[in-house]
């Protein structure tokens, strides 16, 4: 499910500017690399999921952590739909 939001998140900005979607897609690959760096940075929203905010953009990473692996939930816009990613494992 995060995979189809990257996807149309990316054509949209991509087709609203030229290189937009390209800069989304570097935002959100940093805002990655410090999850992984350091998983349990991002704000709780729940007990189990954190959040980390994409820069220069409106978008949140939803994120869980497990002794096992780090699982992207969701990339949420902050402005709609607030929780409609509750229930993804």
């Amino acid at each position: 499910m995060a995979e189809e939001e990257l996807n149309e998140v990316t054509a949209y900005y991509e087709a609203e500017s030229d290189g937009l979607g390209t800069a989304f897609l570097k935002e959100l690959e940093n805002a990655v690399q410090h999850i992984l760096d350091y998983p349990e940075s991002g704000p709780l929203v729940n007990r189990l999921v954190r959040k980390k905010l994409v820069r220069r953009f409106p978008y949140n990473l939803m994120y869980s952590v497990t002794p096992k692996d780090i699982r992207i939930l969701a990339i949420a816009n902050q402005k709609r739909r607030p929780f409609y990613w509750r229930g993804r494992k």
